[in-house]
């Protein structure tokens, strides 16, 4: 895996044409429309309310296959925020820090000027912030090929991600690099993580109590001001899931021990080992040998990590 140390990285998400696009790939071409799904309430039993459902968009899959590149430096989202359909995503987007750029319909067919707004703020930030090294567009649009010129132009290397069926051939030539959303490593694991985190925080559940092969530090440790919130069962899967971005960029099996903590705490700034009851990162690796393996046989001797084969990233 190339070394991402020194790359800093602006996500910038059309996040109506995302929804959009996810919905219809499921769903059907313009269902999102004749649905009327972008006022509905997603929490109705309606089979409407439960379309929405299934097609959410997993935000944090997203930005995780961004932090493969470098540290996210920039990450903003366009849409207008009143729609129900938007705000819905309330707790995906202030958990992974997301800056919110409010964009209020302004046609009867309910255009918001995104695509404007999202090149201006793009052209403009790297005029101004010349350390960006990578430009991430999280849309389909053909609206957005001069803008991935642009970036190019200027010495950035542009990836883009959108919906399979909704995306742009153009737009995918455009750009340096393009993933579909569905082939983004970590979509389903990061989707159940986030209901099992909703089942712990619910208030009319007991708490689960800590695993008898845990340290038992790592009980002791989630608390208020602990400096982590991550259970077990959360960081193996953020081990598990990085290692499937950084994989997913080098034909080896193999990543350096150094680059997948890298990784995991670009994913997530809170993890830390010692909160967990590890002295090291190398012992945490290893108490998670059912999901990974790992061996001292890399380049003068140093660690290396691979996921084993039946590795799920979310079984312990």
């Amino acid at each position: 895996m190339a070394d991402t140390a020194d790359n800093r990285v602006a996500v910038y998400i059309d996040f109506d044409n995302i929804v959009i696009s996810r919905y219809n790939q499921l769903h059907g071409a313009k269902k999102f429309t004749t649905d009327r799904a972008r006022n509905f309430d997603s929490t109705s039993d309606d089979p409407i309310g439960t379309r929405i459902k299934d097609a959410t968009v997993d935000i944090g899959a997203v930005l995780d296959f961004a932090s493969s590149f470098g540290s996210i430096v920039i990450s903003r989202a366009y849409a207008d925020w009143s729609a129900r359909v938007n705000a819905s995503y309330q707790k995906q987007l202030i958990d992974r820090a997301v800056d919110l750029t409010q964009l209020f319909t302004t046609t009867q067919s309910m255009k918001n000027g995104a695509d404007i707004r999202l090149a201006v703020d793009v052209v403009e930030d790297l005029f101004r912030l010349d350390d960006i090294t990578h430009v991430v567009i999280v849309a389909g649009d053909s609206d957005y090929i001069a803008l991935a010129q642009r970036c190019k132009r200027l010495g950035r290397y542009v990836v883009g991600i959108g919906v399979a069926g909704s995306t742009s051939k153009s737009l995918a030539a455009a750009c340096d690099e393009f993933a579909d959303y569905d082939a983004l490593p970590g979509i389903s694991d990061a989707v159940a993580e986030q209901a099992a985190a909703d089942d712990e925080e619910s208030p009319t559940k007991p708490a689960k109590k800590t695993r008898a092969t845990e340290p038992t530090v790592a009980a002791a440790s989630v608390g208020k001001n602990s400096p982590t919130r991550l259970s077990p069962k959360a960081a193996t899967s953020l081990l598990t899931r990085a290692l499937s971005l950084g994989l997913a960029k080098t034909d080896s099996d193999w990543m350096q021990s150094s680059e997948v903590k890298n990784q995991m705490r670009r994913m997530d700034p809170a993890f830390n080992e010692s909160a967990l009851g590890f002295t090291s990162f190398t012992d945490f690796v290893k108490s998670r040998n059912g999901q990974v393996e790992m061996d001292d046989g890399g380049p003068s001797g140093s660690r290396r990590i691979r996921l084993r084969q039946a590795a799920t990233g979310d079984n312990r």
